[in-house]
């Protein structure tokens, strides 16, 4: 079997001979935003964040998805911040997909490879610098932490991928997977972002229907996707955003893994 893949933003712009038809779509109860779509005119820059470009891929909607913000972050040699983050009542995620990055929490360093997975508490102090030789990518999950008294705000803390042995579903034999960053029983965690992976032919073999937003980066392989009353293909590089209570499911496409990077909100009661 072959080692992770991961599919960041292409850039660039299509030639003026590209056809117009795309599968880009915004409904009252999800969003695809194809990897098709991901070019240099929807980038922005960002505040105290040196030579970096970023895709803003989901920020919180009235009426629709409320509890996060996922950037696709390109970061050049050189490039990065010592205020990163602007709000001190925000954690976040870091995935890497390409290049290498450091990032320091209290005076330490951690480098972050392909695979590699930052975990960021609020008002921890973090920054980030690349320098590697290439542009640095990766994922950036930004949630208000809801903090709830008599329980403790987690640490942070640095992984890889490759050194978590992936939690199969039941009764699936291993097709359907989840690799978990945190433990599911850890209530200090008000978010979960996890890798989901599927072997080829491998399902869904209900609709999900829960209270849980989403967003789906498609690392690697292809889908047909159920979202609300359609089906959708997708396939790595593409962005899904999915409102509470959005019905969905999936079949793996094949001929390879099907996996994505998913957000949810977990462990609070919702707000009244």
């Amino acid at each position: 079997m072959t080692g992770p893949a991961y599919t960041p933003p292409p850039g660039g712009h299509p030639p003026q001979t590209q056809l117009l038809t795309g599968r880009a779509v915004f409904t009252e109860a999800y969003a695809v935003i194809p990897h098709s779509v991901m070019r240099d005119i929807v980038t922005s820059n960002l505040p105290f964040w040196d030579k970096t470009r970023t895709w803003i891929l989901a920020r919180p909607l009235s009426g629709f998805a409320e509890t996060f913000a996922q950037y696709a972050m390109e970061v050049a040699p050189g490039g990065g911040s010592d205020s990163p983050e602007p709000d001190p009542g925000s954690q976040g995620v870091l995935f890497m997909m390409e290049g290498e990055t450091t990032v320091t929490v209290g005076g330490k360093p951690n480098r972050l490879v392909p695979g590699g997975y930052a975990y960021l508490p609020p008002s921890c102090g973090w920054t980030l610098r690349n320098e590697g030789k290439s542009p640095a990518r990766f994922l950036w999950i930004r949630k208000r932490y809801a903090a709830v008294d008599g329980i403790d705000t987690p640490e942070p803390f640095f992984v890889n991928e490759r050194d978590i042995a992936p939690v199969p579903m039941p009764d699936t034999g291993g097709k359907w997977a989840t690799t978990r960053f945190v433990d599911p029983d850890d209530i200090r965690h008000d978010m979960h972002v996890n890798i989901v992976s599927f072997e080829p032919g491998a399902v869904i073999p209900f609709t999900e229907t829960h209270v849980m937003e989403h967003g789906l980066y498609i690392l690697e392989g292809k889908a047909v996707y159920r979202l609300n009353q359609d089906w959708v293909e997708v396939e790595a590089g593409d962005f899904l955003w999915l409102r509470a209570f959005c019905p969905q499911a999936c079949y793996a496409g094949g001929p390879g893994r099907f996996r994505y990077l998913l957000y949810k909100d977990v462990n609070r009661h919702p707000v009244l």
